[in-house]
């Protein structure tokens, strides 16, 4: 029986602000090794396969459109072809999101055994995760929907709980789901911990992608027949499969746990969950103060990323992105500095960065969404001054990418090339910028930027006139879908 990971890559992360953004969540960003929290999660399944003869097959990632260009390119760094990468044109939760991987495998005539990760945890021990997975599978070939219940350290107030029931793995610690449990306060926490028989509810599913179509048609028939269609309807752009927008739109939001779990705990219906106890030092890294935990600490306590000097610091989080951080006197901080943004809090408070998420979408403020270098499936710019009637950017462009043929109804372009050589196409005519070399391309003309050469092609781009917003964009052609 073949493993079908499913990374579910929908989340904003909006509690890990300024550096996780709305355009640039969590997920895609290197919080604890070198490599994305994506990326993680696709390699930490390395050394599985072919453990009693089961083969793991390529990812199938759900993501938000808006990320589509990130992700592909984060597996490409991997040098791994994905099964698919399926977009969501709105976020309706974790249950429709599963339904479209899970219809998209049975519309390949297969029934792999999916395995449902979230694209933003943390796992530091991977034997003992490999270990679970293969308990779990055992279960899944008795037709069981399986989640992963992770051993509790602590009495965490900030994590569901899921009760555990009869036993019904042999030897691997697999029990009957007798009930998933709020997140409580801190005296009813105490006593989930000192009774043994409740678990954290981590998020991560195990069953056959025949048996959650089956549940999911059960207990929420909406869900499955709009998310069916909405496949159905859908279409093939390039590295990616976008579903229907509109039948999608119409698919009522909810969890895999309301969705299916817990009716199958409080009504059967035919269909048997359980629980793999998992002990592997997980976390699903939800606020700054768990980034520290998981994060190597110096001698005073300190996890420091960047250009950091921390001085009489001890028990903090200090990250610098873009400049030099400098701390005196501090305990039990989070300090994390970027291009545009600074945040400094309590470590005890990190949950409420979320509330200064809240004011900046209030308030309209670019901030939230976006960081000052803005990431496009051909390479980035980035946002270096601007004033009235003028802006200036660094661009860079991948080698062999291009930008859209397009115009400007508003402003006018100067680029110059400080690294490489660009191909630059503007009412017609072609030629090449060397680099120290500039052009201009006039208000209303139609224009490409390319990059033939081999490496990175750096120009700065000064902007003129009465509008410079991003929308005002006509184009004519693109390579990567955009309209």
């Amino acid at each position: 029986m073949n493993i079908q990971p499913v990374i579910l890559s929908g989340g904003s992360g909006t509690r890990l602000w300024p550096m996780s953004r709305e355009l640039y969540p969590k997920q895609l960003l290197p919080l604890v090794t070198e490599n994305t929290m994506l990326q993680e999660t696709i390699l930490r399944l390395e050394g599985l396969e072919g453990a009693e003869d089961i083969h793991i097959n390529a990812p199938l990632v759900i993501c938000n459109e808006e990320h589509r260009f990130l992700v592909a390119e984060q597996l490409r760094q991997l040098d791994i072809e994905p099964a698919a990468i399926i977009l969501e044109p709105v976020g309706r939760n974790t249950a429709p999101a599963l339904t479209l991987a899970a219809v998209c495998i049975e519309a390949a005539a297969e029934d792999a055994v999916m395995l449902v990760m979230a694209a933003d945890h943390v796992i530091e021990n991977k034997d003992a995760f490999h270990k679970a997975i293969l308990n779990g599978h055992q279960q899944t070939m008795a037709e069981q929907l399986v989640t992963f219940g992770i051993v509790p350290t602590a009495p965490e107030t900030g994590y569901g709980y899921i009760k555990k029931g009869q036993q019904v793995g042999l030897d691997n610690g697999a029990a009957l789901i007798e009930a998933f449990v709020e997140k409580p306060d801190l005296d009813t926490a105490q006593e989930y911990l000192v009774s043994g028989q409740y678990l954290w509810n981590s998020g991560m599913f195990m069953m056959k992608a025949s048996v959650w179509n089956r549940a999911i048609n059960e207990f929420q028939s909406d869900i499955f027949n709009t998310c069916k269609a909405a496949y159905d309807g859908g279409k093939t752009d390039h590295d990616f499969y976008r579903i229907e927008r509109e039948t999608f739109e119409s698919s009522p939001s909810d969890s895999i746990d309301y969705a299916v779990m817990e009716r199958i705990t409080e009504s059967g219906g035919g269909f048997i969950a359980s629980v793999i106890p998992l002990d592997a030092g997980w976390s699903d890294v939800g606020a700054w103060s768990s980034l520290w935990e998981v994060n190597a600490k110096d001698d005073h306590g300190n996890v420091i990323k960047g250009d950091v000097l921390a001085e009489d610091t001890e028990n903090s989080l200090l990250i610098a992105e873009h400049g030099l951080l400098t701390t005196i006197g501090l305990k039990d901080v989070v300090v994390v500095e970027t291009a545009d943004a600074v945040l400094v809090a309590d470590k005890a408070k990190a949950q409420d960065v979320k509330k200064v998420v809240q004011w900046l979408k209030e308030q309209g403020r670019e901030e939230r969404s976006s960081h000052r270098r803005v990431y496009r499936p051909w390479g980035s710019y980035e946002g270096i001054d601007a004033g009235e009637r003028y802006q200036v950017k660094r661009i860079t462009v991948n080698p062999g990418a291009s930008l859209s043929l397009q115009m400007h109804h508003h402003r006018a372009e100067h680029w110059i090339v400080v690294k490489g050589t660009a191909k630059v196409t503007c009412d017609g005519k072609t030629y090449l910028v060397s680099e120290n070399q500039s052009t201009y391309i006039p208000i209303g003309a139609t224009h490409r930027l390319e990059n033939p050469g081999k490496l990175p092609l750096e120009m700065i781009e000064v902007q003129s006139g009465g509008y410079l917003g991003e929308d005002d964009i006509v184009r004519f052609g693109d390579n990567y879908g955009r309209k």
